[in-house]
């Protein structure tokens, strides 16, 4: 009879295991469905076919932002056993800023507005994961190498950037600099369609890659000496992630510019609201998270605050505050 209930238990255990996740991931696929439809179609007074196209082209920037940022995130601080880190403070921000700023600095502002975004895409996603990869090669290949001695230099390196970024901004006159500071925050009003194209089929090769990877993220989450005691060779698996994110947050920054903070808010939430750490239920609940975030909060500042403000300034300031929060609380594992 003991066993009997101890068996029962077990299993309605289980049973609330794995529908918590499943319950959770319908809400969250209902709400970021709820948010694209409201903003496609809420407050539309002239034509539909200019209206819908052009909201529609803003959707896609924001879901494919979710996209990338939720794919890259979740796995880096997997691999950093780390919910605090982001790829973000591996300088991938400071550079793109530097980019911009050597534009307007060598080139004058007029360049910067005026360059062609596709090319200018190719330029800032090359020199990105340039940067990124010949950082992972180089710190995280040699017997004394290690990840926490790459992010380390990605940390300074990030630091030198933004110096060198505010000792040239410095030296430029009023006018070129009010130009390139408007580059610095996302914006998701004038997405050249070109690049949305591009970005989608960089990001969903992107995506394939780490669907196929899914049961290996888990293994990794274990740490090194318990993934490679299970079969995984540990150093080529994660430089190829490494990579793979760099891409990743290197197409979202060139889309609409950096935003630090938003995937600690959102892989935060996911942890929190799914239960898990199986990333299986965690990547796409923060994807969706994302989504919600992007979508329904531009909904939010363009039918209620008359866009007044950029959202990736809410983002910032709402991501500074958890960051401090999570530090206060040593990080949550």
């Amino acid at each position: 009879m003991s066993t009997n209930l101890s068996t029962s238990s077990l299993v309605t255990a289980r049973r609330r295991r794995f529908t918590r996740p499943a319950m959770v991931l319908v809400v969250l696929c209902a709400v970021a469905l709820g948010s694209i439809i409201c903003f496609l179609t809420v407050g539309i007074t002239g034509s539909w076919d200019f209206a819908v196209p052009f909201r529609a082209r803003k959707v896609a920037a924001m879901v494919l932002v979710a996209i990338a940022v939720g794919v890259s995130t979740v796995p880096f601080q997997t691999i950093t056993n780390n919910r605090i880190l982001t790829p973000s403070i591996m300088g991938f921000d400071a550079l793109y800023v530097l980019i911009q700023t050597v534009i307007v600095f060598g080139f004058g502002a007029l360049t910067l507005s005026t360059f062609d975004d596709r090319l200018k895409w190719l330029l800032e996603v090359g020199a990105m994961v340039l940067f990124s990869t010949l950082l992972f090669s180089w710190l995280f290949f040699g017997a004394r190498r290690s990840l926490h001695l790459m992010i380390l230099v990605g940390i300074i390196l990030g630091v030198l950037f933004r110096s060198i970024s505010g000792f040239l901004q410095r030296m430029l006159d009023p006018a070129a600099f009010a130009v390139l500071q408007d580059s610095f925050f996302a914006s998701f009003n004038a997405v050249n369609e070109d690049l949305i194209v591009i970005s989608a089929i960089a990001v969903l090769v992107c995506v394939l890659v780490g669907a196929r990877l899914m049961s290996v993220f888990d293994v990794l989450g274990l740490g090194e000496h318990h993934s490679v005691g299970l079969g995984v060779n540990y150093r080529r698996t994660v430089l190829g992630i490494l990579v793979l994110i760099a891409v990743l947050v290197s197409v979202s920054t060139a889309l609409v510019g950096p935003i630090t903070f938003f995937g600690l808010i959102v892989a935060n939430l996911a942890y929190g609201l799914t239960g898990t750490s199986r990333h299986l239920v965690v990547l796409p609940a923060t994807v969706l998270l994302g989504i919600i975030a992007l979508v329904g909060g531009q909904f939010v500042l363009e039918q209620v605050f008359g866009s007044n403000t950029a959202l990736s300034i809410i983002i910032e300031f709402v991501g500074g505050i958890l960051f401090v929060v999570l530090l206060i609380r040593k990080g949550p594992r």
